[in-house]
């Protein structure tokens, strides 16, 4: 008898080549299930909002924001920071992974990299807007110029533009590499516009054995290259904090921190959109319930990191005796934004530990509720950070709360629309799970 293949249950039924491929490629192929189509809707709808937003931030200014002296980073940042961190889980699973050798990614990649994607656009379009001349956006570019207007590289924002273009480029091209072949199967099998759409988009993809070593040398040298991506951006998004003389603000654990922070939400998020994607197109023999389990227990080790620096701010604003600190400390525990910091400790501290048990980490249900909730939680966190440390300076007289308008809501209604009605628009153009990869893994396990 041949040895059993520890990764057996990574496809679970009785699967052909054949039954694989179609099934792989039935959100493409046949018409979309209706939640695709009220998902679909809600996004144009909150697009369209959120495009109205920005028209009226563009025409009557940034004081139709409610941002005020001292938070004079409101909702932007808070959502600058949210959006980049939920983007690290499709380039943790994409470039890390595929270095690790682990066959789990191969039913994930896909859909985490189409949701890394766009939430990184997303969270491009805040600092955009909130420059007031959005066309003058290159100024903050290093490249020469006879103006002589060039960035300061002592700050951490001219260093987030680095980042998030790097981010960009980095996202956008593991998703379209991994895209060529199932692009080449599509080719084959379409007509009309789509088939000129995948012969263009598949680059003369013949599936030859060269193409194929060309193809595994280059996926393999771009994961060592996003490598330090997924460590670096989100550490670079910190310094915007740690470089400020703020309290609540201004500690060397903030790299660390946000990074953790940013597999935690980016997993979440992952959780959300998957879940739902594999009710609605029965792919629960190919994203199996160990999938739920692998990704819950990496939430739950980021989490837990996430947890640990929250003892450890509270720790340090009492142990290093600076008043300011520990006055920041006692704001957010007891001050008006109080309910917003317990929540977020209820969230990401106290639920978290649910997920140390196989009976809630292998509920479905549950899974996606804590993932919504892990999201909700990581946006208070944001908010914390920002809005609660800024709104509580050295000086009493400084001290201002922030109250959000409603243009403020509906920019970040609005981006969550573009990145719901993005994603499900990528679902109807490509397949939410690379095909090639799949059957790389069905061969693997025939075998065995």
């Amino acid at each position: 008898m041949p040895e059993r293949h520890p990764d057996h249950d990574l496809i679970q039924g009785e699967w052909t080549e054949r039954s694989l491929v179609e099934k792989l490629l039935e959100p493409v192929e046949k018409p979309p299930p209706r939640p695709w189509k009220v998902v679909a809707a809600v996004g144009f709808v909150l697009t369209l909002a959120w495009l109205y937003a920005i028209f009226v931030t563009f025409t009557k200014g940034l004081g139709t924001w409610g941002i005020n002296q001292p938070v004079l980073w409101g909702f932007d940042i808070v959502h600058f920071v949210w959006w980049i961190g939920i983007g690290h889980a499709g380039t943790l699973i994409s470039a890390i992974l595929v270095l690790m050798r682990q066959n789990w990614r191969d039913s994930l990649n896909r859909i985490t990299e189409a949701m890394t994607l766009f939430a990184v656009l997303c969270a491009a379009t805040y600092p955009l807007i909130h420059m007031g001349r959005a066309q003058h956006f290159y100024w903050v570019l290093p490249y020469p110029t006879h103006m002589a207007l060039w960035p300061q590289y002592k700050s951490p924002l001219s260093w987030d533009v680095l980042a998030i273009f790097t981010y960009l480029t980095i996202s956008t091209l593991f998703l379209y590499l991994g895209l060529i072949p199932d692009l080449a199967l599509l080719r084959e099998r379409s007509q009309g516009w789509r088939k000129k759409l995948y012969g263009w988009l598949s680059l003369g993809w013949t599936g030859s054995a060269l193409h194929w070593r060309r193809y595994r040398a280059a996926y393999v040298l771009l994961a060592g290259l996003a490598t330090p991506v997924v460590i670096s951006v989100h550490s670079v998004v910190s310094m915007d904090f740690a470089y400020g003389v703020v309290p609540g603000w201004h500690l060397t654990l903030f790299p660390p921190f946000f990074a953790a922070g940013a597999i935690y939400s980016g997993f979440a998020m992952a959780l959300t959109l998957l879940i739902p994607l594999r009710k609605w197109y029965r792919l629960e023999g190919v994203i199996t319930e160990r999938h739920l389990d692998w990704m819950g227990k990496v939430t739950l080790a980021s989490g837990l990191g996430v947890a640990y620096t929250y003892l450890l701010e509270i720790f340090i604003a009492w142990y290093s005796a600076e008043p300011a600190e520990w006055a920041q400390q006692l704001w957010r525990m007891t001050g008006p934004y109080a309910p917003y910091y317990w929540a977020m400790m209820l969230i990401n501290v106290v639920l978290l530990q649910t997920l140390w048990f196989p009976r809630f980490r292998r509920n479905v249900a549950w899974l996606f509720v804590f993932s919504i909730l892990a999201n909700v939680g990581m946006w208070l966190e944001r908010f914390v950070i920002v809005v609660i440390s800024l709104s509580h300076d050295f000086l009493p007289g400084n001290f201002h709360l922030y109250s959000p308008t409603w243009v403020d809501w509906t920019l970040f209604l609005g981006t969550l629309g573009f990145f719901l009605f993005g994603l499900a628009v990528l679902i109807r153009l490509f397949p939410p799970i690379a095909v090639a990869e799949m059957l790389h893994l069905y061969h693997k396990l025939r075998k065995h």
